[in-house]
């Protein structure tokens, strides 16, 4: 008798349902199909990007962080393009801070298929990353760089736990200060020629207690490339202070076909 009911009031509810979550399934994007490529900032390394790639990769996505060599616009940019032609699948592209420019003028590739801005500049065709400043107030942090004899612009370790990463622990502003990359300061004027945010989605979170760029203009790099935009309440360090909402965002990009 029970099994006579459950042939014919449950099993057909049941198959219901199972066909429903088949096809909400079927609809959800292959996220093992696309690379995740992380391109690092000024001041910074791959390992900047510690506490969200382990996020993404559960999720299921490939990631791979560029070592960017940080010695001009066109060296940085090369190294972002070899790692995206290494690819098989779709690539979502996500640059930091100076890598925001790398990512506009690097990420053209048909591979790409969306652009996540991280705290980034994101220049015009014709600008440099200097440029795209302009009328904006300076920020704190950029007043304390330091430059060696080879003209590569570094931020003393103090500043760093001020100005870079105010929000994180002592003990891990203090590896950033350790294992930062400088950059050579003439990148900086390095001009853009062509800028990928005018054909790709883009998502820009804005990092609205940077202290590295203006958030401002943050605000305002977002809106221009109509990007979705996700504002933390984060230092100029989103991924490192707030790793799961940087992860997020680059998930919802990953998601789209």
């Amino acid at each position: 008798m029970l099994k006579s009911t459950f042939k014919t009031l449950l099993l057909p509810t049941l198959m219901a349902a199972a066909m429903l979550t088949g096809q909400a399934y079927a609809a959800t994007p292959a996220l093992s199909d696309t690379t995740v490529v992380l391109v690092h900032g000024a001041f910074a390394d791959g390992s900047s990007w510690n506490k969200v790639i382990p996020l993404l990769q559960a999720k299921g996505l490939k990631v791979v962080a560029v070592q960017n060599p940080l010695t001009s616009l066109a060296d940085d940019v090369a190294a972002a393009q070899r790692v995206i032609d290494a690819q098989s699948g779709r690539v979502v592209l996500v640059g930091h801070s100076w890598a925001g420019s790398v990512i506009t003028q690097g990420g053209t590739s048909d591979k790409v298929k969306a652009l996540v801005y991280v705290a980034a500049f994101a220049p015009s065709e014709g600008q440099s990353s200097a440029e795209s400043e302009k009328g904006y107030p300076t920020p704190p942090g950029i007043e304390t760089i330091s430059a060696d004899a080879s003209g590569y612009l570094y931020l003393p370790a103090a500043s760093v736990a001020k100005n870079f990463a105010q929000d994180l622990p002592a003990d891990q502003a203090n590896l950033i200060a350790v294992t930062q990359g400088p950059i050579l300061g003439k990148a900086f004027d390095d001009k853009i020629t062509v800028a990928a945010w005018k054909t790709k989605p883009n998502y820009y979170i804005v990092a609205a207690k940077d202290r590295m760029i203006d958030p401002g203009l943050e605000q305002a790099y977002a809106k221009k490339i109509n990007a979705t935009t996700t504002v933390v309440q984060t230092s100029h360090v989103p991924m490192l202070s707030q790793p799961q909402k940087v992860a997020d965002v680059i998930i919802a990009a990953a998601s789209k076909r």
